[in-house]
């Protein structure tokens, strides 16, 4: 009865006073972000994909306030910050997706953080991927329950606990449940939505946060064969529109990934459709938020509704994603919003519904979307929007792209280039950004040119860009550490090489370690062990074929800066594939 009389008043509040309804609602709202892994825009059966079998995602966009027009970067990690922080990934210190800068600042303040202080229990499920090590995990940044696999993704370099196993990487992991490693059994997929199906049912007497954080469809395309079966016999590049099919050929392999990736999309609908009935069977499906987005553009050519460009490109089909919102409490939904929207707007936006406080120490990006949720547009001012991708630091003018209303700047030139030489685009008039009008509008595309030069300046000189994250080594929160492929710099482009100059970024307690190098295969006898920190140097030699060399009791001073391991032998320096660090005694 008392929850009957919450919702009756909280409608009559909603027809009275819709501009006041958040600071007057009967309790917070429980949250559910969920993510994909380089699912594009055109991977889902309500934006107009004939092939891709998603019923439960179709229906919860039927019943959802839809952002046609929502934006986020063309790679994960910068997303994956701008969504945590509400800011520019830029100033959390995430500027790539490996090559060392794929580690957030432990200084920024997440979503997950935010919402605890609010009172809210928080968990995170799947992909991080904002760093591996102290204090950057989801663990030290504001979540009390965490499943993650490490890295960019499973079966990659940086993810060690299962590289090895190859083909099979998606089944029976080894993920990291709290900082440390268990071992599961089953499709990944299927693990993490259980999982925070379970964090759910555990908390449902209370405000949550649940982040769930799928890795898939992201490579390697690995799904069980049930799902595959249904996709086996298609061709996904016909069937289509003139305007609305790929843009490129499709090639053999890209049928063969197509078929792969919408059996894993299938597959996450699934999973989804048990979590969506496991609210109403809880009772709390109308006091959750449910949003639902993707990453980036899809990897591999196919079908994209038609637009330009895939994952890493600044174009729209790298950058447009699927994002949809229901909250039953507070909207009808089955609504439609066409104004520019982009992942930095999540966190204040949650921060209005939540009734949580933003932080006020720093620049907020974002802007809360809950005025066009409720109707406000007037009060709603377009703004330039930002992207870039490249490798390792943006690059002036290289893939980046200015949005404002319907004009889309996009440069691919040098970096002393004009305006003449890049592209402009009206997406009112041209939504699939195939007709460049740059030298018809020149006052356009100049203004525009100078503002993409004034984020950019502004952004690249991001304290946590120019001082970038520290790995912590010696910390009672992680001992050991391990350094991982995905968070070494140097060479551009680590990857599993064995001849290629790493290190890593570390800030180091002074103690006694033992260290242990992990290498990519057996390493020949009669070489030399090498470590560099800072000003020491810390040699031993090996007598053997061995994949593995470990040193004890190394005495190392406190220290910040690069720890610089390799194994020289017969005029080769051969990089560790991981490096664990333990601290002896405390």
């Amino acid at each position: 009865m008392r929850n009957y009389l919450s919702y009756l008043l909280f409608g009559t509040v909603l027809l009275l006073f819709p501009n006041k309804l958040f600071s007057q609602s009967p309790g917070k709202p429980n949250v559910i972000l969920i993510i994909t892994d380089d699912q594009g825009y055109g991977d889902l059966g309500i934006t107009g994909n004939p092939y891709v079998k998603t019923p439960n995602i179709d229906q919860l966009a039927r019943e959802s306030i839809r952002f046609n027009q929502f934006y986020v970067s063309p790679v994960c990690a910068p997303t994956r910050s701008s969504l945590m922080t509400g800011r520019y990934s830029l100033r959390t210190g995430i500027r790539d997706t490996y090559n060392g800068g794929a580690i957030m600042a432990s200084e920024e303040i997440t979503l997950a953080e935010m919402l605890k202080d609010a009172g809210y229990q928080t968990g995170a499920f799947g992909k991080w991927h904002l760093g591996d090590n102290h204090p950057s995990r989801p663990n030290d940044q504001g979540f009390d329950e965490s499943l993650i696999h490490l890295s960019g993704g499973m079966g990659q370099v940086g993810d060690f606990t299962t590289y090895f196993k190859g083909d099979s990487s998606y089944f029976d992991p080894v993920l990291w449940h709290n900082g440390q490693k268990e071992a599961y059994e089953g499709y990944c997929s299927d693990i993490f939505a259980g999982e925070a199906i379970k964090f759910i049912e555990d908390n449902s007497h209370q405000p949550f946060f649940c982040y769930l954080a799928f890795n898939a469809p992201h490579t390697p395309l690995q799904v069980p064969e049930e799902y595959y079966e249904k996709y086996r016999d298609i061709d996904p590049s016909v069937g289509f529109d003139e305007e609305k099919k790929p843009y490129r050929d499709m090639s053999e392999k890209d049928k063969e990934d197509a078929r792969k990736v919408y059996a894993m999309v299938n597959n996450i609908d699934d999973n989804l459709g048990r979590l969506f009935r496991k609210l109403k069977e809880l009772g709390i499906e109308k006091n959750t938020i449910l949003v639902f987005m993707t990453d980036n553009g899809p990897q591999q050519m196919r079908y994209l509704a038609g637009m330009r460009g895939k994952k890493g490109d600044v174009y729209r089909g790298g950058v447009r994603v699927p994002f949809y919102l229901k909250y039953p409490a507070a909207f009808d939904g089955d609504m439609d919003i066409e104004t520019s929207a982009m992942h930095m707007d999540v966190l204040p936006t949650l921060a209005d519904l939540c009734q949580a406080d933003l932080p006020t120490d720093r620049v907020i990006d974002g802007k809360s979307l809950l005025p066009l949720m409720q109707g406000e547009k007037v009060a709603w001012e377009e703004r330039p929007l930002f992207f870039y991708w490249t490798r390792r630091y943006p690059e002036l003018y290289q893939n980046m792209a200015l949005q404002q209303g319907d004009y889309r700047l996009v440069a691919h030139a040098s970096y002393d280039s004009n305006w003449q030489d890049f592209e402009l685009f009206d997406m009112g008039e041209d939504p699939y950004e195939r007709h460049n009008i740059n030298e018809e509008n020149p006052a356009v595309a100049q203004n525009m040119k100078k503002q993409l030069e004034a984020i950019y300046k502004e952004l690249i000189q991001s304290e946590h860009i120019k001082n970038q994250p520290f790995i912590s080594v010696g910390n009672e929160q992680e001992n050991p550490v391990v350094l991982n492929r995905n968070d070494a710099g140097g060479e551009r482009g680590i990857w599993n090489q064995e001849e290629v100059y790493g290190k890593w970024r570390v800030k180091v307690e002074k103690g006694r370690y033992s260290i242990r190098y992990k290498f990519i295969k057996p390493i020949p006898a009669g070489g030399r062990m090498v470590l560099e920190a800072g000003a020491q140097v810390f040699q031993s030699k090996n007598s053997e074929e061995t994949d593995m060399i470990v040193m004890d009791n190394v005495n190392l001073d406190k220290m910040e800066g690069d720890l610089i391991p390799f194994y020289a032998v017969k005029g080769k320096n051969i990089m560790p594939f991981w490096v664990e660090i333990e601290k002896l005694e405390y």
